[in-house]
């Protein structure tokens, strides 16, 4: 089973059995081999299910088209990217889900450097090749498997970008949503101060307690009731594969965008001048704290892979989404979900402050709505119709969607890569304002 629909813009992802199984897994391993030709790839996985299965039919993919592989066994996606990048490996796939429903299955794909395999960088190629497998053999050396433990390696390199002395014995509650946090987390909470109240640490595909999906409110109900009971200084929520949300001691939640500002103060203070990227959708918030601090502000169209790209392009010491995506110069310029919670344990050790008092200036300041979904018929016609309705109010950018800047409000509408959907990010220097501006651009995407 191999639904071509599974080939999204940024990784492979469907439905286990009914789009994606064992069959359509060893023909994407396959294909990967026969498009990149990589000498040796790492291949990893997380806790559903399915998964085992599915990587070892990938595995088994790969070694027929004649790579070399390194099993790197149940990981973080992250620990994938750790693996590919610091052992100069040609590429990998972790078999991931990341934060959808049970029944999901997927993949990401990375090149040497951990460098992204999107839909526009190649992965319509291992589509197209996968979908057209027919010789198996085609002749060649099968490759040879190798077991690899990650771990260690791993942890040391995520300590090393912080600075481990200067964290307080913060009290902080960690829900890993039985995902891969509960695996990756605790060789490094052992190496730190920390007062940590671990919740639903066991990894479980079946995810008994509540979906690994911190975006979705109804998921994030435990982690903010928990970390309001515990009286803690920190909640984090992971997603499935290990990216993580924050929420301040009275459990109220952080933004994306201003944890991207927050982690780009802090690393600007190691290193001054530094180049930052940030996403079309983000609070002002983002460039006015990162140029502040001395750094460069570079704006950038949503998705990991034109992240990543951008990185390697500009030389960026850092780069986040509003999505809660966070890339990293000095780890391959991939995406962690341990870094940033190290970063913000740095942080609050350093300031003094508790979270909510640290985040007081951006609230105060910045009024951003979230993003906002609307079906809409036909998605083309309505951005045009929006960018006819709100250009005489500022500049327009078509960077990713369309992009109004208006002296004292802003927003961005994007198109789903999915589905006939819209998302709106709207911010305003006023509460009022926000919402008034908010009503208004709602009022035409669902006209």
């Amino acid at each position: 089973m191999l639904d071509p629909a599974v080939f999204k813009a940024y990784d492979v992802r469907g439905i286990y059995g009914e789009e994606l199984d064992e069959d359509g897994a060893y023909s994407i391993g396959r294909a990967f081999v026969d498009v990149f030709s990589p000498g040796r790839i790492a291949v990893g996985r997380d806790m559903r299910e399915h998964s085992p299965a599915m990587a070892a039919a990938v595995i088994a993919g790969a070694l027929d088209g004649g790579a070399d592989v390194v099993d790197i066994g149940m990981v973080g996606t992250e620990m994938l990217y750790f693996a590919v990048g610091e052992e100069e490996l040609d590429g990998g796939i972790a078999v991931t889900a990341s934060h959808n429903p049970k029944q999901y299955t997927g993949m990401k794909i990375v090149r040497g450097g951990a460098l992204p395999v999107g839909g526009e960088s190649g992965l319509l190629d291992v589509r197209d090749r996968a979908l057209a497998l027919t010789d198996i053999s085609r002749g060649q050396s099968p490759g040879q498997v190798r077991k690899e433990d990650v771990y260690p390696g791993f942890v040391e390199k995520v300590l090393s970008l912080v600075d481990v002395g200067a964290v307080k014995p913060l009290r902080v509650v960690i829900d890993a949503a039985n995902g891969m946090a509960g695996a990756m987390l605790p060789p490094v909470l052992e190496r730190l101060p920390i007062d940590a109240v671990p919740c639903f640490f066991e990894p479980d595909g079946t995810f008994p307690n509540h979906e690994p999906n911190p975006l979705l409110p109804e998921n994030r109900e435990f982690i903010v009731e928990r970390t309001r009971e515990e009286n803690a200084d920190l909640g984090v929520a992971y997603d499935g594969d290990a990216d993580r949300f924050f929420v301040d001691g009275a459990g109220e939640f952080v933004p994306g965008d201003f944890v991207t500002a927050l982690l780009a103060e802090a690393i600007l203070a190691k290193e001054p001048g530094g180049k930052v990227i940030y996403d079309v959708r983000a609070s002002w918030a983002v460039p006015e704290t990162i140029e502040s601090a001395g750094g460069v502000p570079l704006v950038n169209r949503v998705g990991h892979a034109y992240i990543k790209h951008r990185m390697r392009e500009a030389g960026a010491v850092f780069a986040g989404e509003v999505s809660a995506h966070y890339y990293f110069r000095d780890f391959s310029q991939a995406d962690s979900g341990v870094i940033p919670f190290l970063l913000m344990l740095e942080l609050i050790s350093r300031r003094g402050l508790t979270l909510s008092q640290i985040l007081e200036p951006f609230r105060s300041r910045y009024f951003i709505t979230g993003e906002i979904n609307s079906r809409v018929g036909d998605v083309d016609e309505k951005l045009r119709e929006l960018e006819v309705r709100f250009a005489p109010e500022g500049e327009v950018s078509h960077l990713d969607g369309v992009s109004i800047d208006a002296e004292d409000w802003h927003f961005n509408v994007r198109p789903s890569n999915t589905e006939p959907l819209l998302r709106l990010n709207l911010e305003a220097r006023s509460l009022e304002l926000m919402e008034e501006k908010r009503d208004e651009v709602l009022g035409v995407i669902r006209s």
